[in-house]
């Protein structure tokens, strides 16, 4: 068995280019930067911030909504495969490109309370569900008043 499957969140790099056929079918392509932030290590020698660029390929379905609503700077949360693809340049060499074939893309905001004002009349999602908000849940904290639980065979609901 074997899995292959990434998830990116990121800024889009530039407004995506969208390609039609003749047979319909339609292509948009854009790019996604993803950062590690940089920290200084306990002997003093800081470690720069890094970025890393993702070439996200979209079809089908998703077209008309990353044309419409995904422009240069967009938090998105994009999920597909990667594939690499080769080709021979002008001068004969042999070029690899790796790419993400997006199965969803999403606005991605950390808190769906918070949506910004500028998305305000675009979906939050494609035709899938909406990206996790990675919130951690609040822990619970018995009150007082509440009485101990009780290791009842009689409480169980089956």
């Amino acid at each position: 068995m074997s899995l292959n499957k990434v998830i990116l969140i990121g800024n889009v790099g530039k407004d995506p280019a969208v390609r039609y056929f003749d047979s319909g079918n339609a292509v948009a392509n854009f790019s996604v930067a993803t950062s590690d932030r940089g920290y200084t290590l306990a002997n003093g020698t800081e470690v720069p911030e890094r970025t890393e660029w993702h070439n996200v390929v979209v079809s089908r379905d998703r077209v008309q909504f990353v044309e419409k609503y995904v422009k240069k700077g967009s938090l998105v949360y994009v999920e597909g495969k990667i594939r690499t693809r080769s080709y021979d340049d002008q001068s004969g060499a042999k070029r690899y490109v790796t790419e993400i074939y997006a199965d969803r893309v999403e606005f991605y905001t950390a808190d769906r309370r918070q949506e910004p004002a500028d998305n305000a009349g675009a979906p939050s999602a494609t035709t899938s569900a909406p990206a996790p908000s990675y919130q951690p849940a609040p822990s619970y904290q018995p009150s007082v008043a509440e009485p101990p639980a009780q290791d009842s065979a009689d409480d169980l609901p089956f």
